[in-house]
């Protein structure tokens, strides 16, 4: 048995991939770095993460939030893994300026190759390799005409020559159904036919898989009688929201397990993002791909005769930064670094160099991991000594630039170093009227969560003292999910001052969460 989801907290957009015994999982990073994050598993069960693709070879710096690094696809073909994904640099309507690159390895794990662009005609690429040795790239097109907001307008193909790059005609194999926003194609080889599967409906409440068939590779497609074959869409009854974006792997006995997204609403609200989850699969007597139970909402528990039974065990994630910077971190645009997050120049702290706003799109010294749960505690030990009010650090709940919750250390010019916090709830900024004055560094943060409330705290003798306590449901929507952090900012002077963490701690359901928070539990 296997409890959905397999990778919880930001893991949307999964692409699944087998190659002899092991198990690959891609995922979307969207303005995350390192991007394109793998994650690796030998029985569908036991996921870890692996390594992810995309270091510094782009540059994300002024993308938009929610754009950037969508949709990845892994593949493999006689010996080289194979990596298609689209950088996307505005969504502003009517169009989409995104641009899709191919990189390719010996390995999983690298060295990848310097990205190749292909094309700019819409966004989620992946590349079909034929069983006649050709290769075919698919992508959905985007038409700036169409008069819908969304104006996705199906699933082009082209094929793709090695050393040659894109060659021949561009074929619309599919224009979509009324489900429309059709994206997300992987194409796949089954007996006599050709399938495609696609997402329709959108990310949010309407998200769906439709699957159609062809015995020629460029159409014509037909269309599933009974689609979609997967969405919760009017399903209050589904374990899941939000279901789609489909992948399929055959497992060596032979099953179909299909990879796909899903959220778990609190209150309405995705506040740990799109996750990724696994289903099986099987073929009707008919040839159409339909899920294992025979519905179209999908199964909390995935029955796979697996080694052992997997039970979900708590969150625990600590860095104290002694030698190297664990993989679970990410930077906003960046990729983590000696040059604004040093672990050389004080050996057993990590010195953030204070960079831009939290609302920049350049330089945000932000280091964050994902929230993987409802109920968490995270903890921090801090040196900073500001002497300006533009100078602050410490820590931060960030969905994106416009929406987060920011425990800060600064200075006032009355009351000398202090501890405030500073809220942006959908680009509507405030700072909040408390302030508790500070004695000599160190300062110990803390946030704990519990589903739709935080309480940040601090302590710098050995009672804690609780700030404030803040409604979160704010940090969700858009394409990712909730980020916890460090950082600094010094808005006098670039790099003019610096934060010394001694450590990290996230951990899920903490003892000590206040119980007079009285959240109740959901979902």
């Amino acid at each position: 048995m296997i409890e959905n989801p397999i990778l919880p907290g930001f893991n949307p957009d999964p692409n699944i991939l087998r190659v002899g015994s092991d198990y690959y999982i891609a995922v979307s990073s969207f303005e995350w770095l390192p991007g394109i994050r793998i994650y690796h598993s030998n029985d569908l069960a036991n996921w870890q993460h692996l390594t992810d693709i995309l270091h510094d070879q782009i540059d994300l710096r002024g993308n938009p939030a929610d754009c950037s690094i969508w949709a990845p696809q892994i593949s493999y073909d006689n010996g080289t893994f194979y990596c298609v994904f689209t950088n996307v640099h505005n969504t502003t309507r009517p169009f989409k300026d995104c641009r899709n690159y191919l990189m390719t390895a010996p390995s999983i794990t690298g060295p990848w190759s310097k990205p190749k662009y292909l094309n700019s005609s819409g966004f989620d690429p992946s590349l079909f390799h034929d069983q006649d040795g050709r290769k075919w790239l698919l992508n959905a097109l985007w038409d700036y005409r169409k008069a819908t907001p969304n104006k996705s307008v199906g699933i082009v193909m082209q094929e793709y020559k090695e050393n040659e790059g894109l060659i021949g005609p561009i074929t619309q194999i599919f224009t979509g159904t009324e489900l429309a926003k059709t994206e997300a194609p992987h194409l796949y080889r089954h007996q006599d036919y050709y399938y495609l599967l696609t997402a329709e409906g959108g990310t949010g409440t309407g998200h769906s898989v439709t699957v159609c068939r062809s015995k020629g590779i460029t159409g014509p497609y037909e269309v599933d009688p009974n689609y979609p074959m997967m969405t919760a869409n009017g399903r209050s009854d589904s374990p899941f929201q939000c279901t789609g974006h489909g992948s399929l792997v055959q497992t060596e006995d032979n099953r179909w397990i299909m990879s796909y997204l899903m959220t778990r609403p609190v209150k309405g609200a995705a506040i740990l993002g799109r996750e990724t989850a696994l289903q099986e699969v099987v073929w009707d007597d008919a040839g159409w791909l339909r899920l294992k139970n025979g519905d179209t909402i999908a199964d909390r528990w995935l029955k796979l005769p697996v080694a052992n039974n997997t039970v979900k065990e708590a969150t625990q994630f600590i860095d104290s930064f002694d030698q190297k910077l664990d993989p679970e971190w990410n930077g906003r645009r960046l990729v983590p670094n000696e040059q604004w997050c040093c672990l050389s120049t004080r050996p057993g702290y990590l010195r953030l160099i204070a960079g831009e706003s939290l609302q920049s799109n350049f330089d945000n010294h932000l280091l964050a991991i994902r929230q993987k749960d409802f109920y968490l505690e995270a903890e921090t030990l801090m040196e900073y000594t500001p002497s300006h009010f533009n100078q602050m650090a410490g820590l931060v709940l960030f969905l994106n630039e416009q929406n987060y919750l920011y425990l800060f250390v600064t200075h006032d010019e009355n009351k000398g170093i202090v501890l405030r916090m500073m809220k942006c709830d959908t680009g509507q900024f405030t700072l909040l009227d408390v302030c508790a004055e500070l004695k000599d560094q160190p300062i110990h943060l803390k946030v704990a969560v519990a589903a739709d409330q935080a309480q940040f705290s601090w302590r710098q003798e050995e009672e804690w003292q609780v700030l404030s306590t803040q409604p979160i449901l704010f940090l969700s929507g858009g394409f990712t999910g909730n980020f916890i952090g460090i950082c600094a900012q010094d808005l006098n002077q670039f790099a003019g001052s610096y934060a010394d963490f001694a450590y990290f701690r996230y951990q899920t359901e903490s003892q000590s969460i206040d119980d007079s928070m009285n959240i109740k539990r959901e979902g």
